[in-house]
């Protein structure tokens, strides 16, 4: 796998650290796990690389991605990264293009998604995680939220003011309004984890089927 195609966040290499040692808090030592809005890969190649017991799912919306995720899972020696699909949140059912998911995932991760997306991505987010949990299964999304009563972070406020002048659609998301489109869709907020440069990792089950 050429190194030209391996894309390069530099916040991905930054996080995975910290977000890895949440998940290996939190997971079983085996399991299936689906990431939404795999980007670059990074993630995917270095949470499955620590993760053996684990198979991983890439997904993204744009295919331009799918070289770079399969490049990194192979300089990372992660066999258990299985092909990357393409998935669109708003999509149902899950993934878009493919035959359905027919095995539900004991994990569903989605790093730095809501904010860059229309809203109702997050309610296509909820739905399908909803849809595709195995009981007892979490989903874990990351990145930097609004809370009502904590006070926002200066750099948070200038880059959801940065995001709103790119596209309106866009911006930092309050987890009063995240919590509430996921109880619609059955599920609630088991856990919040702070983290590093003012983001949070937060942990969502089905609302009936409590860790």
């Amino acid at each position: 796998m050429s190194n030209a195609l391996l894309q390069h966040s530099p916040a991905a290499e930054r996080n995975q650290g910290p977000i890895l040692a949440q998940l290996l808090a939190l997971l079983a030592p085996t399991g299936a796990a689906l990431e939404i809005a795999s980007g670059t890969g990074q993630h995917a190649a270095h949470f499955a690389a620590a993760l053996p017991g684990w198979s991983w799912q890439p997904t993204d919306q744009q295919a331009t991605h799918f070289g770079s995720i399969t490049g990194w899972a192979a300089q990372a020696q992660a066999h258990n990264v299985r092909a990357p699909l393409r998935l669109d949140v708003l999509h149902n059912p899950w993934p878009a293009g493919d035959p359905a998911f027919g095995t539900p995932f004991d994990l569903i991760y989605c790093a730095n998604m809501l904010h860059i997306a229309p809203w109702a991505c997050c309610t296509g987010l909820m739905q399908g995680a909803a849809r595709h949990l195995a009981p007892g299964g979490h989903l874990v999304t990351y990145g930097p939220y609004l809370e009502d009563g904590v006070p926002t972070a200066p750099g948070n406020l200038a880059f959801d003011a940065s995001l709103r002048a790119q596209d309106a659609a866009w911006g930092i998301r309050r987890i009063e309004d995240v919590a509430a489109v996921a109880a619609q869709a059955g599920l609630q907020l088991a856990a919040r984890h702070a983290m590093p440069a003012n983001n949070l990792l937060l942990v969502w089950t089905h609302a009936t089927r409590n860790l």
